[in-house]
């Protein structure tokens, strides 16, 4: 895995570690490696996502480019190389959609432990939406509902593939559980996205929930968008 900056097509990621722009074929510049982006990569989700290393969030989530990168310096005096544009690098071409830069101001677009007021977008949201779960919980969900576990907002996939995914990182075989988002509506739950995959929203209504059957879904087609990385 690299990043890599075309002149014409921006910056883009290659898995097979080559500066081939995906878009039209040509060399481009490095930027950095797999072992650099992952670095960087957790330091930024452990700032933005949980306020570690002394960064300071505003109500939003939002904090200043300058302070990922002195937290990325201050453990990594290696990396003293690093610019804002690797920073803005890592945010674009990000498959998940985790990040967003406004201006000289960066912040974690779902994953969060902190109580903030995270902005979502309300439009076009999916009458259907998926969560996995283990099977000995999944029970106690259908009966009781979806609350937040390790995290402020219950986090819901677009898919069934990227729910599968994303529960797959706790457990062999997950189950996994459909949201009549219409029914969560007229329970009182509003969801919102947060990214390209993921909508959070605080209390998922237990009349809402329902089993998942695999026969009804793709289930194969998992974006790298999935939410895997907790």
């Amino acid at each position: 895995m690299m990043i890599g900056e075309c002149t014409e097509h921006g910056y883009y990621r290659n898995d097979d570690n080559r500066k081939i722009c995906p878009v039209c074929g040509e060399e481009g510049k490095f930027i950095m490696n797999d072992f650099e982006i992952e670095k960087i990569g957790r330091i930024m989700a452990a700032a933005l996502r949980h306020g570690k290393y002394n960064v300071d969030l505003d109500r939003n989530g939002y904090t200043t480019v300058g302070s990922i990168l002195d937290a990325v310096k201050s453990r990594n005096p290696r990396m003293g190389w690093l610019r804002p544009r690797h920073i803005e690098a890592i945010v674009i071409t990000d498959p998940k959609g985790r990040y967003e830069i406004s201006g000289n101001r960066i912040r974690a677009t779902y994953g969060h432990t902190l109580e903030l007021e995270v902005p979502l977008d309300y439009n076009d949201v999916p009458e259907e939406l998926f969560y996995p779960t283990s099977d000995e919980e999944a029970d106690n969900l259908l009966d009781n509902g979806i609350d937040p576990s390790g995290r402020a907002m219950v986090h819901l996939s677009r898919t069934y593939a990227d729910a599968k995914r994303a529960g797959s990182v706790h457990c062999d075989d997950p189950i996994i559980l459909l949201i009549d988002v219409e029914q969560a509506a007229e329970g009182g739950c509003r969801i919102g996205r947060a990214s390209k995959t993921v909508y959070l929203c605080g209390h998922v209504p237990a009349e809402s929930i329902y089993v998942a059957e695999p026969e009804d879904y793709d289930t194969e087609a998992a974006d790298d968008t999935a939410e895997g990385d907790e």
